[in-house]
């Protein structure tokens, strides 16, 4: 077997013997006169197992097994004791010094040969088992590696998803997050969000997904409005190769695609007459069947459903199933238009600055005050995306210095009001002349000052607004109040003094 035996015995005639015995049959044989020697070969030579003799001067048998068995480096080799016939009631000892067998002096070859090739086996097999359990082990912990990584970039792709991207502090931002944190749980819910275009219906999708435990299945958005009807079925059911002219290889449908996780099925309105009564079957039994195919499989998924129209008229023409309407409308959230929180218009303006400005390369600039009050003015008919393309071009036309005015370009000719000053004589017709225009100039500064200190902290009081412009109290509070009069920032009082944000 190519196995390394050490013989440790006192008596030399019996190292002999059992050499004698035991070389012919191919073990490499190793030997030790004493304990202390025993100890010091077998750490060095690491033998597979060990012929002990109980009876030895200084340290006994029961003694060195004992201190084999605690050092690390021998603690995993057998040992059998040899013993004469009379001590065999002593063996208990040697079981508990940690042994694994006795052999009786004078020794049986065939006993002896015997006991040696079943612990032995029994030794290798430890070992191919331990390590295995290293590699098992060593595989558990790559994959333990892999799914934390996966958790991370699932994390990171979430990141800008989540209820984070839901920008606003209104009262009717507020309520719509609460109504969006409810419904995380109940992944069996189908949920209707309505609106108009550019409110944030894809956005909101989003978020319940990610938010939720479907965050670890995918999310499949579908345009409805984009989909060919003669292509329809295929879209969301796939099909097999050869089902159709060119269908030159197998696709899986929107269906499958998202099983496990979320569809969205943007603008359903405008989902095919002919392919509604399929998706109400799927939403009713889970099963999918591609085109060409007689095989069916089931899916399991969450629909999200948006739409910036009203559905009961389109129910009434027969152009949209009620039954189908009645299945996607579990929930229903109504997104608000933005001129419907106009409150959280400084915060979302600030946002959009932060993130194009990050993508440009540059650093976010401030907007001016007349600035912030024109955007105020305006009653954005494409919402929140009208907000994010105005900020963009403004972002642009400024080169990333500040953003004033002159910078905004409203997409209807008549909706710049004229009551956004664009300058601060404009809006103070008392202070008009030169030293009028100065000190516009400079409170204008000091207003956009104080609201980047806004941007950047998140709130501001009298004594910070004090360090920041080097001024006095009454001028601080004067501008803080003028800041909240004009609707640009929010007062919330506190025991000593009052704290001022976005």
């Amino acid at each position: 077997m190519n196995a390394k035996i050490l013989i440790v015995d006192d008596v030399p005639a019996n190292l002999s013997a059992l050499s004698d015995t035991l070389e012919p049959e191919g073990y490499e044989i190793l030997v030790a006169r004493s304990g202390p020697k025993a100890l010091e070969t077998a750490a060095r030579a690491q033998p597979d197992l060990i012929l002990l003799d109980v009876m030895m001067p200084g340290l006994d048998g029961y003694e060195t097994c004992r201190r084999l068995k605690a050092n690390e480096r021998t603690r995993g080799i057998p040992v059998i004791f040899l013993t004469v016939h009379d001590e065999v009631e002593r063996v208990v000892e040697g079981f508990r010094a940690g042994g694994v067998d006795y052999v009786g002096k004078p020794f049986q070859t065939e006993e002896l040969l015997s006991r040696i090739q079943t612990h032995l086996k029994i030794h290798f097999l430890s070992l191919e088992l331990e390590r295995k359990n290293e590699q098992l082990q060593a595989e558990v912990n790559e994959r333990r590696r892999a799914e934390a990584e996966v958790r991370t970039l699932a994390r990171r792709e979430a990141a800008p998803w989540g209820l984070g991207a839901l920008v606003g502090q209104s009262a009717s931002m507020h309520r719509m997050i609460e109504e969006i944190r409810k419904l995380l749980q109940f992944t069996s819910v189908h949920v209707l969000i309505t609106g108009e275009s550019g409110t944030g219906k894809e956005l909101v999708a989003r978020a319940i997904h990610f938010e939720g435990p479907t965050a670890r299945g995918p999310f499949v958005a579908v345009n409805c409005s984009a989909i060919p009807e003669e292509l329809a079925e295929s879209c969301f059911f796939g099909h097999v190769k050869g089902a159709f002219t060119n269908a030159v290889q197998e696709r899986a449908g929107y269906f499958e695609q998202a099983d496990g996780g979320t569809l969205f099925l943007d603008e359903v309105g405008d989902l095919p007459p002919s392919l509604q009564g399929n998706l109400l079957r799927v939403l009713e039994d889970g099963l999918v069947a591609p085109v060409g195919s007689s095989q069916t499989k089931h899916v399991t998924f969450r629909v999200l459903s948006a739409t910036n129209v009203d559905l009961q008229p389109e129910i009434e023409a027969k152009r949209f199933r009620a039954d189908l309407y009645f299945r996607l409308n579990g929930f229903s959230l109504a997104l608000p238009a933005l001129r419907e929180h106009k409150e959280d218009l400084p915060l979302l303006a600030c946002h959009f600055l932060e993130r194009l400005a990050t993508e440009m390369g540059m650093r976010p600039p401030a907007l001016t005050p007349n600035a912030l009050a024109a955007l105020a003015a305006y009653d954005y008919p494409g919402n929140v995306r009208e907000l994010k393309n105005l900020i963009e071009r403004a972002l642009i036309e400024s080169g990333g210095g500040q953003i004033g005015p002159e910078h905004l370009h409203f997409v209807y000719p008549g909706a710049e009001p004229a009551s956004a000053p664009k300058d601060c004589a404009a809006s103070h017709p008392e202070r008009a002349g030169k030293t009028g225009s100065r000190q516009c100039v400079a409170e204008a500064s000091d207003e956009a000052r104080i609201l980047e200190h806004v941007r950047q902290h998140g709130g501001i009081n009298n004594a910070e607004c004090r360090d920041l412009l080097r001024i006095g109290i009454q001028r601080a509070s004067y501008l803080l109040r003028k800041l909240h009069r004009t609707g640009l920032l929010v007062r919330e009082h506190s025991r000593k003094s009052a704290n001022y944000h976005a």
